[in-house]
């Protein structure tokens, strides 16, 4: 016989009697405060209607009348953009939006595309001092790795402990080269923006430097100016006012000056290559800027790199593209024919190149897929261009620079500086189509150097001296610890340049063409200048 089930309704718990009286307690408690805000008024009773025909769902809690405002003005009623006749404000939101992003994107391209006009001073200064011809020049000109600010790495023992008598006096020469004492360098502000390049005028009675920075301002700078006095006071009485130098910016290109040349025997005027795709020709007697070189078509990139200018021929323009591409252009051609030379040198970016002085058929490229290249123009084919010879780094090379007796210098982001002699390979006996082994195309030296530059500092690039006053050849490149360093092309250092007031890395260093004058620039437009 089955067992006996229990029925659990039938005998209730303590918990569950316990739980039933606090129901019915809540219960009552509720019904007494119903009561109560009917009676007061803040409750409305329920319509009979309401009442009967919700008996059998729960019933919905009551909502307190809120206390009308005496003093609130009317709210006046929304009404539909249907009904004000206007249209529905998605189309118009939308076509506004529209029109705005197209009105954008226009003063966009209109800003960066670069201007063909003819340029006089008036449309091209930006500020700083009106310059005449006469103010700019009026002198005889010549017609021939991890960065540790301030921590040097070659200073006076190394110049006492020279064993070399010849090699001991360049040092010292170098050595005693002394920062412009009328400004520290973070008065000097050349440009607005960061410095890419920059180029001596070629004269040898005054030091004139010409800068280009990353917006295409070009800033110039008089540094055989004198300090002006002024007898204004401040406020304390104690000092006397201290204006800063007369510096004057110009705007010649829409997009960043990337590279400048004087040519030697047209020293009145300096050629400046920009990314607007531009080549352009600043006269400094008549203080005017004409286009020389650009693609037909306004709405064509091709940024340039690099621009460099045989000595002896001052109407050849040669240039470097961002795509790997080399070029020639005789200026004297007329506007309506084209005569541009152009060669697909590289794959990838060339980052700088130049020509040999002494024999300008050959040139050096150096470009980011790790190679430095040696090209001779009298051999060299259009659709499958050879070089003479190539050599490979372990990253990118950023420039390539040759001197006046065939030796190559190049930086790279190896952290190292390769100097390469074809001076004493021959190179200037060497026939139309000769070319060069690998083990002819090694660097002759290497120097450890930190070519570690980020982001926000220009990529540093050795610049020789071209007509230095001694036998012994030598270069400057900007130093990551602040500093200029100078080498020799046997690579022993010089000399390491530096001062108070240099507060970033000078990364774009140049040599005057014959006196010991070296300027550098920084990312923030400031100049260092030593003589």
């Amino acid at each position: 016989m089955p067992a006996e089930i229990n029925d659990p309704s039938n005998e209730l718990s303590e918990f569950e009697k316990q739980r039933l009286a606090n129901i019915a307690e809540r219960d009552a408690l509720l019904k007494k405060l119903t009561l109560e805000a009917q009676s007061s008024g803040l409750l409305s009773k329920p319509s009979p209607k309401t009442a009967a025909g919700d008996g059998s769902r729960s019933k919905k809690k009551a909502t307190p009348k809120k206390a009308k405002k005496e003093d609130e003005p009317p709210v006046p009623r929304r009404m539909s953009a249907r009904l004000r006749g206007i249209a529905a404000d998605s189309e118009v939101e939308k076509r506004k939006a529209d029109e705005a992003y197209e009105a954008a994107q226009e003063a966009e391209r209109a800003k960066r595309m670069r201007k063909s006009d003819f340029f006089t001073l008036d449309n091209m200064l930006i500020s700083g001092q009106k310059l005449s011809g006469d103010d700019l020049l009026g002198v005889d000109v010549i017609t021939k790795g991890v960065a540790k600010p301030y921590q040097r790495t070659f200073g006076e023992e190394d110049v006492k402990n020279t064993t070399d008598k010849d090699l001991k006096k360049l040092r010292e020469q170098m050595s005693g080269l002394q920062l412009w004492e009328l400004w520290e360098p973070n008065r000097i502000k050349i440009t607005p923006e960061r410095v890419y390049t920059m180029t001596f005028h070629p004269s040898e009675v005054k030091p004139l430097i010409f800068a280009g920075d990353k917006m295409g301002h070009l800033g110039v700078v008089d540094a055989s100016q004198e300090r002006p006095t002024s007898n204004v006071k401040r406020e304390d009485e104690e000092e006397e006012d201290d204006p800063d130098p007369a510096i004057t910016t110009l705007k010649p290109h829409t997009r960043t000056i990337s590279s400048m040349v004087i040519q030697p025997q047209k020293p009145t005027h300096l050629y400046t290559a920009s990314y607007d795709s531009s080549i352009r020709e600043m006269d400094l007697e008549k203080m005017t800027s004409e286009e020389k070189y650009a693609p037909e078509d306004t709405t064509t990139e091709d940024p340039l790199s690099g621009i460099d200018m045989a000595p002896d021929d001052p109407n050849c323009l040669y240039w470097t593209t961002l795509d790997g591409a080399f070029g020639r252009y005789d200026v004297r051609t007329p506007a309506k024919e084209s005569t541009v030379a152009r060669w697909q040198l590289s794959e990838k970016k060339i980052g700088g190149f130049s020509l040999l002085p002494s024999h300008p058929h050959y040139f050096a490229t150096a470009s980011l897929d790790r190679f430095m290249r040696l090209w001779d123009l009298r051999k060299l084919s259009h659709t499958d261009p050879v070089p003479v010879g190539e050599h490979e780094s372990r990253l990118s090379v950023s420039h390539a620079a040759f001197n006046s007796v065939g030796q190559i210098a190049t930086s790279s982001y190896d952290d190292t500086i390769k100097l390469y002699d074809f001076g004493r390979k021959g190179i200037a006996s060497w026939s139309p189509g000769h070319t060069l082994s690998d083990d002819d195309m090694k660097p002759d030296t290497v120097i450890r150097h930190n070519c570690q530059t980020g982001k926000w500092v220009t990529i540093l690039r050795p610049q020789w001296q071209q007509n230095p006053q001694s036998p012994i050849q030598r270069f400057c490149i900007g130093n990551m610890n602040r500093f200029v360093d100078i080498y020799s092309a046997s690579g022993d250092q010089l000399a390491q340049l530096g001062g108070d007031g240099i507060t970033a890395v000078p990364a774009v260093a140049v040599f005057h063409r014959s006196k010991d004058w070296v300027a550098g620039g920084t990312a923030s437009g400031k100049l260092c200048l030593w003589m």
